[in-house]
């Protein structure tokens, strides 16, 4: 019996660890990712302005994997009906498989997005965006812009980080403004959440810009269907997701099982999860998480029945309850703990807590060291 799990992302990463243990001694369990890396992408903003952090969020994945086979290699084609993963360097057959292969940047076919915005899903558009803004400030200008296109956790924490950065660099006549096209930042998240991150925000020289919607981007300007023009120097796109290659870039929506079919399991940023209360889960780290252990359950389930050749399988049905949410603004943070937001102190703290935790979690416990002397680091 051959497991497989597609990405070695937060979904990818957490299942695999748990089904190193949970599986049968008999069954073979291989994890295929693009790079032989896993990136705490929820700490990706942070490089922007210290580049040294690339290490402290990138995890080996065969130092924290004992069981599993890894192999580096971009995911191509999934055949279902055969039951083939075609990669970059070969075939893989299957018994079972497990999508996790997260999400894509979504552009929407919005003219010249794609070509003129920096988007942020790998190290090296951090250091992109990090290399133009420096650029930006030394030039010197009275006018210079940025603009980050889509104000959810993403955008929030890139705008944040910018503020701080063009802050460090001693260039306050740049200006950072923050676009989003419904009526308030962070939408998806309670109101109180709402207001604290864009006071947050505002505290720190961001323009915010709601009910702002991207028609188009040409090289200078962000054109809005307003028909309003907003000049830019560095233009950032964390305006949406869309599903991975091998899917056709869709999100399949499945049902609190987790599975696309018998043999197929989909999780994490790939999916559009509908929970055991019927209702949507958000894209999200600990949406991730909390599936990966859904899964390994009833992956492990259809294993032992296959192996046992028993009949009915009773699968363990998943529902997303919440302790909060946690963002980062440049050096502050706000955070939703049940009903009430915190900011300032105790929200860094709870965010560099639960980054810390999750680290151990997938045993990278000497970078989980590496991060806690550099959020005490005095500089």
């Amino acid at each position: 019996m051959h497991v497989v799990v597609l990405g070695g992302g937060y979904a990818g990463l957490t299942l695999t660890r748990l089904l190193e243990s949970d599986l049968p001694d008999d069954a073979e369990l291989t994890l295929v990712d693009r790079t032989p890396d896993h990136l705490v992408q929820h700490e990706l903003h942070r490089v922007i302005r210290r580049p040294e952090l690339a290490g402290a969020i990138t995890v080996s994945l065969p130092a924290v994997l004992e069981r599993a086979t890894v192999r580096v290699a971009t995911v191509e084609k999934i055949d279902r009906q055969e039951r083939v993963v075609s990669l970059s360097n070969g075939g893989l057959e299957y018994d079972l498989l497990a999508i996790c292969l997260g999400a894509r940047t979504a552009y929407y076919g919005l003219e010249g997005v794609r070509e003129h915005a920096i988007p942020l899903k790998r190290l090296r558009h951090a250091n992109r965006i990090r290399k133009r803004t420096r650029e930006i400030c030394y030039d010197g200008s009275d006018d210079s812009r940025i603009v980050v296109g889509g104000a959810g956790l993403s955008g929030i924490q890139v705008a944040g980080e910018l503020a701080e950065l063009v802050r460090e660099e001693r260039s306050p006549e740049t200006e950072i403004t923050l676009l989003e096209q419904r009526e308030s930042v962070a939408p998806s998240f309670p109101s109180n959440f709402q207001r604290a991150v864009r006071e947050k925000l505002e505290a720190k020289g961001i323009g915010v810009r709601t009910q702002a919607t991207v028609r188009e981007a040409t090289d200078e300007h962000v054109v809005l269907e307003s028909e309003e023009t907003v000049p830019y120097d560095e233009f950032v796109w964390t305006g949406g997701i869309r599903g991975p290659d091998p899917l056709e870039g869709e999100r399949p929506t499945v049902e609190s099982d987790l599975r696309l079919d018998d043999r197929t399991f989909v999780l994490g940023d790939a999916a559009r999860v509908v929970d055991g209360e019927e209702e949507f889960v958000p894209a999200s780290a600990q949406s991730a998480v909390r599936e990966a252990r859904t899964v390994a359950t009833n992956v492990t389930r259809v294993v032992e029945r296959e192996l046992e050749g028993d009949g009915m399988i009773d699968l363990e049905s998943f529902t997303f309850d919440t302790p909060g949410w946690l963002v980062s603004v440049g050096d502050d943070a706000v955070a939703q703990v049940g009903p009430a937001v915190v900011t300032g102190r105790s929200a860094k703290a709870l965010k560099s807590t639960v980054g810390l935790g999750y680290l151990s979690s997938v045993g990278a416990t000497g970078t989980a060291l590496g991060r806690i002397r550099e959020e005490f680091d005095p500089r």
